[in-house]
């Protein structure tokens, strides 16, 4: 038996909780089988700038990983899922700093980005900030080399 729930307004998260709450009450239904409600999702475009390219005490460049696990461990970052991988880019060739282009999953007012966008946070020594990005579709290009 699948449920689907339809509103003539705008779903809030108050609104979830309310069928949450319906949902755990009702004898009919078994709670095994409900998926999690949640408002119809759509990605935001941000990027990560300011980060250091190469890690610290180490002469080879940041990967993924250590990005991922940055992001993880901030608090800045809670309830925040990636939409696709990260991707790490070198800003300039004689500086060793990186930009992290990354796409969320967010609702469709974006306040998951919106409280995102402009934030700052330590990585090492450095200071990232998050800004806003356009929708890139497909691989991201160097702005240096062009490849």
């Amino acid at each position: 038996m699948n449920i689907i729930i339809v509103t003539n307004k705008v779903t809030l998260a108050s609104d979830l909780q309310t069928i949450e709450n319906y949902i755990k009450t009702a004898n009919c239904i078994n709670l095994t089988r409900v998926e999690v409600p949640c408002l119809s999702q759509s990605k935001s475009y941000l990027k990560i700038i300011d980060v250091p390219y190469y890690q610290e005490n180490l002469s080879s460049p940041i990967t993924l990983n250590v990005v991922e696990d940055i992001i993880k461990q901030n608090y800045i970052f809670n309830n925040i899922v990636l939409a696709s991988k990260l991707h790490v880019i070198k800003v300039f060739p004689k500086l060793d700093m990186a930009i992290v282009w990354l796409d969320i999953w967010d609702v469709q007012s974006r306040s998951k980005a919106k409280c995102l966008i402009n934030r700052c946070f330590n990585i090492e020594n450095y200071i990232a900030t998050i800004r806003e990005a356009n929708m890139n579709p497909g691989m991201l290009q160097c702005k240096n080399c062009w490849k």
